[in-house]
């Protein structure tokens, strides 16, 4: 409709996977493999932060990171040491800005019921977005098993971009923690949010060896609110250079925004270590 598919200078993406929403019309602009149910590595911490923050439970609530949030999974560092004490609000900040897995394992561990009625809760809250070809067994994202496709991973954007937490957290360029006598000062894991030309609504990266470089966005394109999801990129750039090229090819579509319509139930259808999880 926007006269994009048909384009004959689509944008030649570099991920393995890539899907594009105009979020107002529900038009699929560009897709590429948006089926494929692969490892999502830390966009893992997009649904942890909405189960958190729809659970409604006090952000102010001090919890202490233990042996028990320690990654055996992939052997993932952290600068949380085991005794740090933060509040649920800090932790989520720290999950959803900088990817940092303890914070978010201790996020589930500290959950209602433990670890095991978090995921449950995790999996059930996809299902009831139609999430269909999803499944969670961790918070973080370390485990390879926690799985999903482009197409799944859009209506996650759509849903969580409701929530103004968990844009707030997600955009905020860094943050600084009290960490005992120590103040630590943490950055986001995209770096495209500390870039004026950029106006991203929400986003979420993600790691690990299984899952290639992953990145999910919502940003504001040529006056079009886009979600933007890919998958399974080689080299740490190419998710960020494939949002570009989405960018620039959108920039220079020739048909106006308020010429489009909608597409009813376009969402509806169908390697270093210490960095794992960013």
């Amino acid at each position: 409709m926007a006269g994009l598919r048909d384009s004959r200078e689509l944008p030649e993406l570099k991920s393995s996977v890539a899907l594009v929403i105009d979020q107002d019309t529900n038009e699929v602009l560009f897709s590429k493999n948006e089926t494929a149910v692969l490892p999502i590595a830390s966009l893992t911490k997009l649904m942890t932060g909405l189960v958190i923050s729809q659970a409604q439970l006090p952000m102010d609530e001090s919890i202490t990171i233990s042996s028990a949030d320690i990654d055996t999974e992939k052997g993932s560092s952290s600068r949380l040491s085991v005794g740090t004490t933060l509040s649920r609000g800090e932790l989520m900040h720290l999950a959803l800005m900088s990817s940092e897995n303890r914070a978010a394992h201790a996020l589930g561990r500290s959950y209602p019921g433990g670890l095991p009625a978090f995921v449950a809760q995790m999996n059930a809250r996809a299902k009831s977005i139609g999430m269909n070809d999803t499944s969670y067994v961790d918070p973080t994202g370390l485990s390879s098993q926690n799985q999903s496709s482009a197409r799944d991973l859009a209506k996650l954007v759509e849903v969580a971009y409701g929530d103004p937490i968990l844009r707030e957290l997600s955009t905020s360029p860094d943050h600084f923690v009290a960490v005992g006598r120590r103040t630590l000062h943490f950055n986001n894991t995209n770096r495209l949010v500390k870039n004026p030309t950029w106006d991203i609504g929400l986003q979420k990266t993600g790691y690990i060896a299984e899952a290639g470089r992953c990145l999910v966005m919502q940003a504001k394109v040529a006056g079009r609110k886009l979600i933007m999801v890919f998958l399974d990129s080689a080299g740490k750039l190419t998710r960020l250079a494939d949002a570009e090229r989405v960018r620039r090819w959108v920039e220079s579509a020739p048909v106006a925004v308020s010429g489009l319509a909608p597409i009813a139930g376009a969402l509806a259808t169908d390697r270093l270590i210490p960095e794992a999880g960013g």
